[in-house]
């Protein structure tokens, strides 16, 4: 990816120390960036949080970043989206799958369950993985049926 994509992160209160330190790594890193949660640890229910987000972003330029406490739920939300292709993720290998075959361009992390550390190599591998297209674009096709 030649330019950088601008990334939405969104959260609720099991993601939300994670999601802060996720933005302090991406501002960092000189991304553009867009929050969605509460402000605090405070209790949100993660399909309004999926919603305004999902709200907000623009699939074929945008990235996204979604955390709850198992990844499950907002990846759950965020795939009943249409055009959306959402992957939940626990490893480097697995963001990078995402991305390369899949065309995921949301990635979904169960903030319970992994490291900080473990989140930033994930998203940075995810953000600067390109699809590879070839074989796996005619999958990507066959997703969504009209």
């Amino acid at each position: 990816m030649l330019t950088k994509p601008r990334v939405l992160l969104g959260s609720d209160h099991a993601g939300y120390g994670m999601r802060m330190s996720l933005y302090a790594s991406l501002k960092s890193e000189g991304y553009e960036l867009s929050m969605f949660g509460g402000p605090a640890a405070d209790p949100v229910d993660y399909p309004d949080v999926v919603h305004e987000l999902l709200d907000q972003f623009k699939p074929e330029t945008d990235r996204a970043i979604l955390l709850c406490g198992s990844g499950n739920g907002v990846c759950i939300t965020a795939n009943h989206r249409q055009g959306i292709r959402a992957a939940l993720c626990w490893t480097p290998e697995l963001a990078s799958l995402a991305r390369s075959h899949n065309d995921a361009q949301v990635l979904c992390l169960p903030a319970r369950f992994i490291t900080i550390e473990t989140a930033v190599e994930m998203v940075r591998t995810f953000l600067t993985t390109d699809f590879e297209g070839g074989r796996h674009e005619n999958r990507i096709h066959k997703i969504e049926r009209p």
